[in-house]
């Protein structure tokens, strides 16, 4: 994928257009705010593989948040950072996840729609439940049969997914059909939402490089606008 022609939107400067502070957390993530005290919540979730490993910052959410934070000051954006980052630490993930909800609540509850790239998907239907939440948007995201989606029952659930995204050797991935499989159990259930697909859309907006900085994946102009129309709806719905 790092060889793919990129996007013609540039590269964010790390957290332009708004301030970004870290917290701690007493599970041992971290949360990264921007837009604190807005009267909305964007929390972003991240990924994760079968390989246990210390959390990192999503490249894909911090992309997004750097271009979006400085659109919607009407909306905190706020990125979590998993203690341990992987599917067989799920439950620790889980709780990462309520805990960043409680931090939050702590200023007033506020609506919040929880945005789940890949593994963060199933953190946030996880977590659907939870008195805050209130609609999840789903960006590639991983969602097993296995996993439970009753937290999803009577919420707003949509989801974004690059067509050409599947799981390839050593490169992660979560395919289109996989996911649509889970949005359509939990519309069974009782969400409502839409499924939207991004042509020629990759595993997310953005991967990061070894120094650290954000190299934008193609079509990451259309990943930006897509999650924009869905804070957008958020906001409509919450007024």
């Amino acid at each position: 994928m790092h060889d793919a022609v990129m996007d013609d939107l540039p590269p964010a400067r790390s957290h332009q257009g708004a301030t970004a502070y870290v917290v701690p957390l007493a599970t041992g993530g971290d949360l990264r705010r921007r837009n604190e005290g807005a009267a909305l919540v964007a929390l972003l979730l991240n990924g994760g593989t079968a390989k246990v490993v210390p959390g990192t910052w999503s490249s894909t959410s911090e992309y997004l948040a750097d271009h979006l934070a400085g659109r919607y000051p009407g909306v905190e954006f706020a990125e979590l950072r998993y203690r341990l980052k992987s599917w067989n630490e799920f439950d620790a993930c889980r709780d990462d996840a309520k805990e960043a909800l409680a931090v939050l609540e702590r200023e007033g509850r506020r609506p919040t729609l929880l945005i789940g790239f890949s593994m963060g998907g199933a953190v946030s239907a996880a977590v659907a439940g939870e008195a805050s939440v209130a609609a999840v948007l789903g960006l590639a995201p991983w969602l097993p049969d296995k996993l439970p989606l009753d937290g999803l029952r009577g919420k707003r659930f949509d989801v974004i997914h690059g067509s050409w995204d599947r799981w390839l050797p050593l490169i992660p991935g979560v395919s289109p059909a996989s996911s649509r499989a889970g949005f359509e159990r939990a519309l069974a259930l009782g969400a409502e939402g839409t499924y939207r697909v991004i042509p020629r859309g990759l595993h997310g907006a953005a991967v990061r490089r070894p120094s650290g900085k954000l190299l934008p994946l193609p079509r990451a102009r259309k990943w930006v606008e897509e999650v924009g129309v869905g804070i957008e709806r958020f906001a409509a719905a919450a007024s």
